[in-house]
């Protein structure tokens, strides 16, 4: 048997080692306010978290993991306590490594005073291996612009696109993540990849090792089948990372599929609130250091930091150092 579980999903995913967690925010967001807040009570299917004038994740610390987040749609002001900051949209891809520990803000400004401001982010917690987990925090920028996306046909001349966030395909490689990620050695075989299925379009899945997790979360789409097991949307399955397995669009419309594969890292996990370390003890520890140091303090005014509205996509370091998108 190819599928080993499946289930459905709504803003949580189920996931397998090396991930931790990973949510799907797909926000429908009203016009904004001009203050890039909503303009409107929160009675639609949105969510403002724990952003009191701006959707987002105000102020909060992390350690011992990865966030990978991607933005199919929408808008991310990025802060963090070490002095990096950023805006990033509309395919752009953020790798974060907390390390030893940083705080940062994830807020979702709204922009448009004259229609909805939908916003579809899915948000990855990958683990680190424990001799990485006290790493310098490091961050990286991934741009629309220049992630890798192979747009093919299958046997039947139906399109397939692969927007290809980690891993290969069809010999192209990703682009690098940050340099302590579990991702970063081939030899790990952890594969991001957001898949778009015309109807009728099949892909294929090639077998890798026997120890692969693989995991398919079809989040868009009316009915596909893999092999001959038919899913609907907002269901996953793990799968066989050992066998070929073929994905089948049989809706009527576009199938959208994220699918999550990668070597387990064989070590305890003790997870608790924002930390993900290898011991109870380590936890402790952690939140024992966040009390005393705040993981190297938040300078700013408030806890959640938005950019100003005028303001275009970039990614300021730690270093000083500001990068913008490169134009194709």
């Amino acid at each position: 048997m190819k599928i080993l579980q499946r289930g459905e999903f709504s803003r949580r995913l189920e996931v397998q080692s090396p991930f931790i967690l990973a949510a799907y925010h797909d926000d429908r967001y009203p016009k904004g306010n001009g203050s890039l807040g909503p303009i409107e009570d929160n009675t639609g299917k949105w969510s403002m978290y724990y952003g009191k004038n701006v959707p987002g994740f105000p102020k909060h610390p992390h350690r011992g993991f990865e966030t990978v987040t991607y933005v199919e749609r929408g808008v991310v002001d990025h802060s963090d306590g070490l002095g990096s900051n950023g805006r990033y949209a509309n395919g752009d891809v953020q790798w974060m490594t907390a390390g030893k520990g940083l705080q940062h803000c994830e807020m979702f400004p709204l922009f448009n005073t004259d229609r909805d401001n939908p916003l579809d982010l899915f948000q990855i917690w990958l683990n680190l291996d424990s001799k990485n987990k006290m790493v310098e925090p490091d961050y990286k920028m991934l741009w629309a612009e220049e992630i890798p996306v192979i747009e093919k046909k299958d046997t039947n001349n139906k399109n397939i696109k692969i927007v290809l966030v980690a891993g290969s395909e069809d010999n192209i490689d990703a682009l690098k993540p940050t340099k302590n990620s579990w991702a970063y050695e081939p030899e790990n075989h952890v594969g991001i990849k957001f898949i778009t299925l015309e109807s009728g379009a099949e892909y294929s899945l090639q077998k890798k090792t026997n120890t692969l997790n693989r995991a398919i979360y079809f989040y868009f789409g009316n009915e596909i089948t893999l092999d001959d097991v038919s899913f609907s949307e907002r269901e996953y399955a793990f799968v066989k990372g050992n066998e070929t397995l073929t994905i089948t669009n049989t809706g009527k419309e576009e199938a959208k599929i994220l699918l999550l594969e990668g070597e387990p890292i064989k070590e305890p996990v003790v997870a608790y609130g924002p930390f993900v370390m290898n011991t109870r003890e380590e936890i402790k520890q952690a939140y024992l250091d966040y009390e005393n140091t705040e993981f190297g303090g938040w300078p700013f005014y408030d806890d959640e930091v938005v950019h100003s509205i005028n303001t275009k996509r970039y990614a300021k370091y730690s270093d000083g150092i500001i990068e913008y998108p490169k134009e194709k």
